[in-house]
C-alpha cells in the first residue's frame, strides 16, 4: 500500500525562459578506453598546455564585444575549470551533457524543481534521510504529491503510476538496507505507461564505475560526488547526468538561475579525486566483500549484494559491474549495536560513505534521523541496524577491530565451519 505525502495543489509558475548555456567541447564522448584509463583520460586543451586542468578562480570574464559573445561571462554561469570537469563526467557517465552543483542534495533540488504543483512523485520506501527530508518539504510547501512504495515490486510499482506521475525517483541499492530496484523494468513499464515522466535514479552507492543507469533506461541520473567520486570527504559537490541535451539545458537554467554551479577550486578537487576512482574503489569492493563474508559467519544477518545470499544477488549483477562497498547488519539489539559502534577504533563514527577511511554508523541515529521512528518501523528499517562504510585499509586490519568491537559488545558468537 502506498505512502502518501500530499498537500493542496497550487498554480504552476511561469516557466522561465532558458538562459545561454557554456558550450561543452564534446557531449557524450564515447569512452575509447577501459574505465579505469579513462578516468584519468581528459582532453585538457589549456592555451598553456598545463597537465593538470587549472582553476579558473575568477568571477567574471572579459568580452571583447560590447554585445558580450565570450563563451564566459560570469562563473554562475559557467566556468572552464566546471565545464571541464561537466565533460570528463558525460564521457564516464555515457551522457549527452552533466552538470556539476554544490552536493548531492543540491543535485536532486535542481532536478525536482521540474515539478509542478499537483504533480506526483513515485518513490521509494528505502531512501536516504536527506532525500526523504526534501521530500516531505516539497509535500508540505509545494503541492508535490510523494508516494513511498516499495520499488523492489514491480506490481507496485506497475499499478501505481498514472497521467499524474511526473517522476520516479529510484535508488540502488537503497541506504541502508540495501535492497536491489530494477531500474531496466521500472523504466520500461513507466515510459509505456506515461511518456511525460521522468525516471530518476540516485547512483551514489555504485558510481559510473559499477553501473550506468542512462544505459538501463534511466533519462536523468545524479549521485552525491562527495562520495565516491572524490574519494577523500574533503569537498561538497553534486553531478547530474542527462540523457536528453533538452532535458539537460532545462536542468542548466534552474542552476544559473539559483547559483547552485560548482565552484572552480572544488571542481578541481573534483577532477583530482576522479583519477583514483577505480584503485579506491576496487581495494573498497575487495575489502567490503572479506567484511561480508566474515560477519555472515557469525550467524548475523549481513546485507550485501555481493553475497550469494543476498535476495536480489543475481538481479543486482544483471544491472552493475560490483558490490560497492557500503554494507549492513544486524544483531537484534540496539544497546549491542551501540556498543560496537563505540567500541570500534579503525572505524570511524561518522555519517556519509565512500572516503578512503573506513567509517560505522547507526542509520537510524545518524543519517536517518529525520524519520520518525514510527515512519522508520513502517518502512521496517531495524533500529538495530549498523552499516559499514568500507575504506582502502587492510582488510585484515578492519577484521580485527571489528572483531575487537564484538567482543567488547559481547556478541559471542563464532565464525561457522
Amino acid at each position: 500500500m502506498a505512502e502518501i505525502l500530499d498537500s493542496e495543489p497550487q498554480p504552476a509558475p511561469t516557466q522561465a525562459l532558458l538562459s545561454k548555456s557554456p558550450i561543452q567541447s564534446d557531449p557524450s564522448p564515447a569512452r575509447r578506453y577501459a574505465f579505469a584509463t579513462e578516468v584519468l583520460f581528459s582532453d585538457n586543451q589549456d592555451q598553456y598546455g598545463a597537465s593538470s586542468m587549472p582553476i579558473y578562480q575568477s568571477a567574471t570574464f572579459k568580452q571583447t564585444l560590447a554585445s558580450g559573445s565570450s563563451e564566459y561571462d560570469y562563473s554562475r554561469s559557467g566556468n572552464p575549470t566546471r565545464t571541464h570537469l561537466e565533460n570528463h563526467l558525460a564521457k564516464l557517465m555515457k551522457a549527452t551533457r552533466t552538470l556539476a552543483v554544490s552536493s548531492g542534495m543540491g543535485a536532486l533540488d535542481v532536478i525536482t524543481r521540474m515539478l509542478h504543483p499537483g504533480d506526483e512523485v513515485i518513490t521509494g520506501d528505502d531512501l536516504y534521510g536527506g532525500t526523504n527530508r526534501l521530500l516531505t518539504f516539497m509535500a508540505a510547501n509545494h503541492g508535490i504529491i510523494i508516494r513511498h512504495i516499495d520499488t523492489t515490486d514491480i506490481n507496485q510499482v506497475q499499478e501505481i503510476i498514472s497521467e499524474k506521475t511526473a517522476m520516479v525517483l529510484l535508488e540502488t541499492p537503497t541506504n541502508p538496507l540495501i535492497k536491489v530496484v530494477d531500474i531496466s523494468s521500472i523504466a520500461k513499464i513507466t515510459h509505456n505507461q506515461n511518456t511525460n515522466a521522468l525516471v530518476v535514479v540516485d547512483n551514489t552507492m555504485l558510481s559510473p564505475m559499477l553501473m550506468n543507469p542512462l544505459e538501463l533506461g534511466a533519462d536523468i541520473s545524479y549521485e552525491s560526488a562527495t562520495k565516491f567520486l572524490s574519494g577523500h570527504h574533503d569537498l561538497m559537490a553534486g553531478v547530474i547526468a542527462a540523457k536528453d541535451g533538452v532535458l539537460g539545458d532545462r536542468m542548466y537554467s534552474i542552476i544559473n538561475s539559483i547559483g547552485c554551479g560548482l565552484p572552480p577550486n572544488d571542481a578541481f578537487l573534483l577532477l583530482r579525486g576522479i583519477k583514483t576512482l577505480a584503485i579506491r574503489l576496487d581495494r573498497q569492493q575487495s575489502n567490503a566483500q572479506k567484511i561480508a563474508e566474515f560477519l555472515e559467519s557469525l550467524g548475523l544477518r549481513v546485507r550485501y549484494p555481493g553475497l550469494k545470499s543476498h535476495p536480489q544477488y543475481n538481479l543486482h549483477w544483471s544491472m552493475a559491474r560490483g558490490a560497492g562497498a557500503v554494507l549492513s547488519f544486524e544483531t537484534g539489539n540496539v544497546e549491542v549495536s551501540k556498543r560496537i559502534v563505540e567500541a570500534a577504533k579503525l572505524w570511524s563514527i561518522s555519517v556519509s560513505f565512500g572516503c578512503v577511511n573506513s567509517l560505522i554508523s547507526m542509520p537510524c541515529q545518524m543519517s536517518h534521523a529525520s524519520i520518525s521512528p514510527e515512519v522508520r518501523a513502517l518502512r521496517s528499517m531495524p533500529e538495530d541496524i549498523i552499516r559499514l562504510c568500507v575504506g582502502i585499509e587492510d582488510a585484515v586490519d578492519l577484521i580485527d577491530d571489528l572483531c575487537h568491537a564484538l567482543k567488547q559488545a559481547g556478541v559471542t558468537k563464532q565464525p561457522e565451519t
